[in-house]
């Protein structure tokens, strides 16, 4: 039983945000977080495995099956679910990422309970995922082509080939290749990882690229991290947290790789003396893309610079890569950064909000958000040698 009083907080947040239908996003009503949404119901459910708490668990079982029964009959998972049962599939895009969270939530749960009734009761519903998730490769060159504002960071500038929704994609087919023994999903992972490797990482002399527009684009790429992504235009220098974390989590670089985004992780830490922002840098009001933010918004502008998707700390998404240090034996760093998490959730009295400024350390986002629970669970249960199922 972990003593420390963040994550007792944490457990009785995701508590508060249980209902019979799942794990809302946030406790309090707030445009329409207070809702059954596969992304946060799922991150909030890998964390109540790991807390071994058993109606945490229930509650976890209770999301799987209302976003799996709310699928479209195409095949894409919805945004959000609703208390009275009305379903959002998304904005003006639908989500990405979304098919392949649900998958891994549904893989995680039936692996770690040992309990394969949902698994075989969804089954069909996860090839619909994997067949949607082939159409969106447009081309059969084995990359999903996320539109803009398709994924989590639904505020933000990233459009195209963007690394994160690739390795949640691998992530979910090597767990659903392990649940259901279908081999062919075990290939398709690994192709895809091969297509990853070559294209998302600015190798000299680079071969086996994606297209033809990366030969010259790789210039002035950044060299020691895994960029954001790429589309016909352009690269995404950026460095992205949650796309990074995941490429520790699932072992995709070498050695030389790994040492290199450690390196710029733990200076970026020491800088920082808080948890990393999501997206870095940030971008300025006089920078260029900036115009692509400004009207990028569904209720108000939440994009200023260090504010939100732009430079903003999540403690969510801190929580992965802490779970990514501690597998790669960083777990001094590791350590530090849970104490980052919990001082910014204990902000207001434990408000636990969902996001906060990256430079004054301010909560900016919507309280009593239920996945800065889930970030502080996971971490404290990474430090505790509890571990998700990656199937390297």
């Amino acid at each position: 039983m972990i003593s420390e009083p963040g994550y007792a907080e944490a457990i009785q947040l995701l508590r508060q945000a249980s209902t019979a239908k799942g794990f809302v996003a946030s406790v309090q009503e707030h445009d329409n977080y207070k809702r059954i949404w596969t992304r946060d119901g799922v991150v909030n459910g890998l964390a109540a495995l790991l807390s071994e708490e058993k109606d945490l668990v229930r509650t976890f079982r209770a999301t799987i099956e209302t976003v799996f029964d709310h699928q479209h009959p195409t095949g894409f998972m919805p945004s959000n679910v609703a208390m009275d049962e009305s379903v959002s599939y998304g904005g003006t895009v639908g989500r990405a990422d979304n098919p392949s969270w649900a998958v891994i939530g549904l893989c995680q749960y039936t692996l770690v309970t040992d309990d394969a009734t949902l698994a075989e009761k969804y089954e069909s519903h996860v090839a619909r995922c994997f067949s949607l998730m082939d159409a969106w490769e447009f081309n059969g060159k084995h990359l999903l082509y996320v539109p803009q504002s398709g994924d989590w960071a639904d505020e933000y500038i990233q459009h195209g080939y963007i690394l994160f929704d690739q390795l949640l994609r691998v992530w979910a087919l090597r767990l659903a290749a392990s649940v259901y023994r279908h081999a062919v999903w075990d290939v398709k992972a690994n192709t895809v990882l091969d297509v990853i490797r070559k294209n998302f990482w600015n190798h000299p002399g680079s071969t086996g690229l994606y297209a033809p527009n990366l030969s010259h684009q790789l210039k002035t790429a950044p060299a020691d991290y895994w960029f954001l992504g790429f589309n016909p235009s352009r690269i995404y220098n950026h460095f992205d947290l949650q796309a990074n974390s995941l490429a520790l989590l699932l072992d995709i670089g070498n050695e030389k790789q790994e040492d290199s985004l450690l390196t710029f992780i733990e200076r970026l830490t020491e800088s920082s003396k808080a948890i990393l922002p999501s997206f870095y840098p940030a971008i300025g009001n006089a920078d260029w893309e900036m115009k692509e933010l400004e009207s990028n918004y569904a209720y108000t502008f939440r994009n200023k610079p260090h504010e939100f998707h732009n430079g903003g700390l999540w403690p969510v998404w801190n929580g992965f890569l802490v779970a990514a240090l501690v597998k790669k034996n960083r777990i001094g760093l590791a350590k530090q950064l849970v104490e980052y998490i919990h001082q910014m959730n204990s902000i207001n009295e434990w408000e636990m909000n969902e996001c906060f400024h990256g430079q004054l350390h301010k909560n900016i986002g919507v309280p009593r958000c239920t996945w800065s629970a889930g970030g502080a669970i996971l971490a404290e249960r990474a430090i505790a040698g509890s571990k998700l199922y990656l199937l390297e």
